[in-house]
């Protein structure tokens, strides 16, 4: 999914005009296009809503959400570099969960004094997962090997590492309150709380003060500042387009555009709000989207990852490093495969042999859903994000509804067949 169309010029008609009612439909089919996986989430959203009677955008059940699905999005960011440069990486889920079971002992088993500081055990951790990642890419970037082949061994490896340090079947724990706090914590209300307080009126009808809800004042001030950057920046992309001579889109449906995403926006942060304001793992997933979309849309070395992908000779042919290209793709998966770790680990506050087990399917499954493409060359960051979110909701709504979990898995991999469906079916009739 881009959420940057090409600039298209404006059309000249016999009279010397612009064909303003056909840009128009053009525009309006563009702007579909491109934010037809944000309406896809939006309508399984509101799906669900119905069907578990309002259980999904409750407070509580939003914070759940974003909790158990955020090291889905973290290693998603990762994954998706991997299938842009023509690769793939069957190890992340295996990788997160050795490194969760080394984090756990080294914090707990293991008598390293200040080495057991969170923190500290963090930094190694990610730094452990950099090395697993440049070992695995070195294989494929300078002896050719199949990125399949090399990740469904390393797959393999660091699952049994993981059973190893856990002892087989056991688990360790728990863990730190102050490691727990990556994953169960919330941002602190540095603001500090407002109190809206409702009259009702009792039975005699007369008023009296009801009971007040409590809104995380940190958490609606980001809010509203993230709502007012989205809007100033599209207006200044607009006024760029027609300052360069390029017909931007009709002012209507721009504005019925950013109303839509800001009102959805504003409603989900009130909903936080009213509970205990954004998880920390939000906020620190809400960095890494940012720098991913900056990376692959800004910086050279974005745009040498999609050369690569698109056309390896060409890359090759144009003087880009192509393996050492592979290596830092291989690494950057690694580094948040074990970032992913230490989310699975802090949310369940111990290690267990099951942790991250099958997680690299929904990985997969949300980058490709996201749009991105299994030939290489073609993928978005935030179409990826939005892939991660609507196998999120998937889970979370048919579990809150009883769905068993096999035919979870079938719904699962029927929308993830018609993702790469509709992306091939779109490649051939273009």
């Amino acid at each position: 999914m881009s959420t940057e169309s090409a600039p298209v010029p404006q059309s000249a008609t016999a009279d010397g005009g612009t064909d303003t009612p056909r840009f128009a439909v053009s525009a309006l089919v563009t702007n579909l296009r491109d934010y037809g996986l944000v309406l896809a989430l939006i309508a399984i959203m509101v799906f669900f809503q119905f069907t578990t009677s309002g259980t999904l955008f409750k407070p509580l059940n939003l914070s759940n959400l974003v909790q158990q699905n955020s090291f889905i999005i973290v290693m998603a960011l990762g994954m998706l570099l991997v299938i842009v440069s023509g690769y793939i990486d069957l190890s992340v889920g295996s990788v997160a969960g050795f490194i969760g079971a080394l984090a756990a002992n080294m914090m707990v088993t293991w008598n390293l004094g200040p080495l057991s500081n969170p923190l500290v055990v963090s930094i190694v951790c990610l730094i452990i997962g950099g090395a697993i990642g440049a070992a695995q890419g070195y294989w494929i970037a300078y002896h050719r090997i199949p990125s399949f082949i090399v990740t469904l061994a390393g797959m393999l490896i660091f699952r049994g590492m993981c059973q190893a340090l856990l002892g087989g079947g056991s688990s360790v724990g728990p863990l730190p309150d102050g490691f727990n706090k990556l994953s169960s914590g919330f941002i602190p209300d540095l603001i500090g709380p407002l109190t809206l307080i409702a009259p009702t009126v009792n039975a005699a009808g007369k008023t009296i003060i009801g009971s007040g809800l409590t809104l995380h004042m940190t958490t609606m001030v980001i809010g509203v500042i993230g709502v007012a950057a989205y809007i100033f920046f599209g207006l200044k992309a607009r006024r760029t387009r027609e300052r360069h001579g390029y017909q931007a889109e009709p002012f209507s449906l721009f504005t019925i555009k950013t109303l839509v995403i800001s009102a959805l926006v504003l409603f989900l942060v009130y909903q936080f709000a009213t509970y205990k304001g954004f998880p920390v793992v939000l906020t620190v997933m809400a960095a890494l989207i940012a720098l991913f979309v900056f990376v692959t849309k800004r910086m050279t070395i974005g745009r040498r990852i999609y050369a690569m992908g698109g056309n390896p000779k060409a890359a090759l042919l144009s003087g880009i490093n192509t393996e050492r290209l592979t290596l830092y793709v291989f690494i950057n998966m690694g580094v948040l495969s074990a970032l992913g770790g230490l989310i699975i680990a802090a949310r369940l506050g111990q290690a267990v042999p099951a942790a991250g087990l099958g997680s690299e399917l929904d990985v997969i499954a949300a980058v490709f859903i996201g749009g991105a493409s299994a030939m290489g060359g073609v993928g978005q960051v935030i179409g990826s994000v939005v892939g991660g979110f609507i196998m999120g909701v998937m889970n979370n709504g048919m579990s809150i509804m009883g769905v068993n979990v096999d035919w979870q898995q079938v719904v699962k991999g029927l929308v993830l067949l018609g993702a790469v469906v509709f992306d091939v079916y779109n490649k051939n009739k273009g």
